[in-house]
This record gives C-alpha cells, sequence and structure tokens, in this order.
C-alpha cells in the first residue's frame, strides 16, 4: 500500500458514510457499495458531512453495486442484521489480497469472515462514534471524537499501520493494537449492557442508571465475568463509571433500531454473549432473561 490508498466501503451509512467522506477527502481512492439506487446518489451528489471537528463539507466517492477489481483495504460497516446479504457485493476473488476491516459489534464475526475471505487478511476494527445517516449521502456526525482500535491477529503488522496513518491522517484518531480478542471483548462489554437494558426498558441510559441499576450491576458483572474467561478485559466499576458519566438522555443503536421497527443484532450481541457464557461455563441468568425477553418481543439476527 502506497500513499495514496483505494479503499471500498461496504455500506456507506453513518459510519461507513463518514469515513468514506474523510477519506475522499484526503486524497485516497473511495468506492461505496450499495445497492444501485443509493449508488447511483453517491455517484452524482457525492457524500456531504456535517461535523463539528471535521467541518462541513463535500466529498466526491465513486459507486458500485459490487466490487470488480482489488482494492487495499475493505471496510465494513454494515449491521450484522445485513451482512450475509451485503457480504455478496464483495466477492473473495474480487478482494484478493485486500484487508477486509469489518466495523461490527460482537465478538463473532472474525471466525465467520475468515472462513469467506484470506483469514490473514480479516482486520477487525472497533470505533467510537456517534454518526448517522440522515438521507443516501448524507451524514451528520453528532460527536466530538471518532476513535478507532485496529486489530488482527494475522494480519501482517505494516498492513494494519499503513491503514491506521490513512485513517488517522483523514480524521478518525487509529491505533493498531496487538490483541484482538481483548480489543473486541472490551467493546462487547460495554456495549452488552447498554444495548440489551435500553432495548429492553425502552428508556435512555439515564433511568437505566438509575431505576434499574441493579439490573445493570448484575449484567456489568456477568459480562465481565464472561469477558475474563474469553481472554478480554474485566473491569465492572469501571464499566459503571463510563456509564455514570454519559449524558442521561443516551440511547444504544439496538434501541434506535427497536423503535425504529428495524430487525435488532441481539444474536451478534446477546446471542454471542450466551453462547460464551455457555463454553466457559459461567453463569449469566441476568444476560439469559433479558436476551431471553427481547427475543420474544423483537425480529433479530
Amino acid at each position: 500500500m502506497g500513499n495514496e490508498l483505494s479503499v471500498a466501503v461496504l455500506g456507506p451509512g453513518g459510519v461507513g458514510g463518514l469515513l468514506a467522506a474523510l477519506l475522499s477527502r484526503a486524497g485516497h481512492r473511495v468506492i461505496c457499495l450499495s445497492g444501485e439506487k443509493t449508488a447511483r446518489t453517491l455517484r452524482t451528489e457525492g457524500i456531504r458531512v456535517r461535523s463539528t471537528p471535521f467541518g462541513d463539507f463535500t466529498a466526491a466517492v465513486e459507486a458500485d453495486t459490487q466490487l470488480r477489481e482489488p482494492v487495499d483495504a475493505c471496510l465494513v460497516t454494515v449491521k450484522h442484521t445485513a451482512l450475509d446479504a451485503a457480504l455478496a457485493r464483495v466477492p473473495a476473488p474480487a478482494l484478493a489480497d485486500g484487508l477486509l476491516v469489518p466495523f461490527l459489534n460482537g465478538v463473532e464475526h472474525p471466525a465467520a469472515l475468515r472462513a469467506r475471505y484470506r483469514p490473514d487478511r480479516v482486520a477487525p476494527a472497533v470505533i467510537r462514534v456517534e454518526s448517522t445517516r440522515v438521507t443516501p449521502g448524507v451524514i451528520e456526525h453528532g460527536s466530538p471524537f471518532a476513535e478507532i482500535d485496529l486489530t488482527g491477529t494475522a494480519v501482517p503488522r505494516a498492513r494494519l499501520d499503513t491503514l491506521a496513518e490513512a485513517l488517522t491522517a483523514a480524521g478518525p484518531a487509529t491505533r493498531v493494537q496487538d490483541d484482538e480478542t481483548a480489543t473486541l471483548w472490551a467493546k462487547m462489554s460495554f456495549l452488552a449492557p447498554f444495548a440489551l437494558l435500553t432495548t429492553h426498558h425502552s428508556l435512555p441510559l439515564g433511568e437505566i442508571r438509575t431505576r434499574h441499576r441493579d439490573a445493570l450491576t448484575a449484567l456489568v458483572e456477568e459480562t465481565a465475568a464472561i469477558s475474563r474467561a474469553c481472554g478480554g478485559p474485566a473491569d465492572a466499576a469501571q464499566a459503571l463509571a463510563r456509564y455514570d458519566a454519559f449524558p442521561p438522555r443516551t440511547k444504544s443503536s439496538m434501541q434506535r433500531d427497536a423503535e425504529a421497527g428495524r430487525p435488532l443484532e441481539l444474536d451478534a450481541i446477546g446471542g454471542a454473549l450466551l453462547r460464551a457464557a455457555e463454553r466457559h461455563g459461567v453463569p449469566a441468568p441476568v444476560t439469559a432473561r433479558v436476551v431471553g425477553d427481547l427475543e420474544k418481543e423483537h425480529t433479530f439476527a
């Protein structure tokens, strides 16, 4: 990979659209992969971003319904609920030697992607950002930050470093992490209790941490124990302190999906958590109850 990269973005929504626009503005070739209607809009109008830290700007991008040539990296920014269908847009022979960089919730997707693409080119990433696709090609970046952790156990370090440098120069502060398991479980440990409880009770985080404090504490402790058994971080007190520092009206993306009637990433988050608990013999009764209730109430994938 040289100074200018070719990057495909599968799913140019809130996260993918923001990264696509930032990378394009920084001088990289960007190909967004989506349905034909969205691709047509992006080809003619580009991606418009409204962002406090990165400014308001429009970036030109290429757009197609399928990857047709090798790229340095393909960022996978769809949700789990759309992953299988979306991957049809990225044939393994077309990606060739390119990195596949999934920005997905959960911990099980790297193994599934390594079974489909070159195992030594799958580089999972975690992003901390609030960014929303208002309409196709229009992105609102609401958080004052955008931070990425990039990892990949078998990926050559030079490939990770090159991509991280390009992302950082484009805007989002990007760090390469040596421990893939710890990186994914750090995100899972924070996300799961927050997503499951805000969705279960249809309440923002502020009311969860006051009215349902016992359930939040129990879920955090169960998740920490599961994470520890899997080789991840396990600081329940730190997780609770982070929740307490968030604005009280904060909602999870799963909760927003539930409110909009969209399928939930319940299996990728709650299901994966319970499967890991079962594998390692870690009791998780509160998690099992909350996930069970959500399964009865909502469509999930």
